[in-house]
């Protein structure tokens, strides 16, 4: 019976886990992205800053019941559907604030960026960090492997704020 509830804490520890990767990872890719492509598009930082607050919000609540509706059509966890629920929009909420606080304390966009990306990169690494000791697992190949998925949406979203940029005379 103790091995029984054993892999059942197990189970819910890598759901959980897995939810709180769910939220900050697509608030780093997609986050990152809006910002850096509103950036190069526009001049003014408040409205960066009003558009990234806005799209964290709504994103961490549709990120949190998406993951809610899809734990409870799943399988037979369906009990922990709010629980992982808040951990994915949590999550989510937890990482964007944190991506936007530069631009708040910098009113020059080189220097906002590049604080936002050392966040990120910080947050990136002390998630997989943890995640690793506490499974017992290298956790070097999954930062790398997170981080270049950011990295490379945000190059796309810079390259679409160029193209913005340039095609509309922002």
């Amino acid at each position: 019976m103790g091995d029984i509830l054993g892999r059942m804490e197990h189970k819910n520890n890598f759901r959980s886990a897995g939810a709180i990767v769910l939220g900050m990872h697509d608030a780093l890719v997609s986050l990152t992205g809006l910002i850096v492509g509103l950036a190069v598009a526009m001049a003014d930082r408040y409205v960066i800053i009003l558009t990234a607050i806005i799209a964290s919000i709504t994103a961490s609540l549709s990120m949190g019941a998406s993951n809610y509706l899809a734990t409870r059509a799943g399988d037979n966890d369906g009990g922990h559907a709010f629980k992982y629920a808040l951990y994915t929009g949590g999550a989510y909420m937890a990482t964007c604030a944190m991506l936007i606080v530069p631009f708040f304390m910098f009113e020059n966009r080189v220097a906002e960026i590049a604080a936002m990306f050392v966040i990120a990169v910080a947050e990136i690494f002390g998630f997989n960090y943890y995640l690793g000791r506490t499974r017992r697992q290298p956790y070097m190949r999954n930062f790398l492997e997170m981080l270049g998925v950011c990295t490379g949406v945000s190059i796309v979203a810079f390259l679409i704020g160029l193209c913005a940029n340039e095609s509309f005379g922002l």
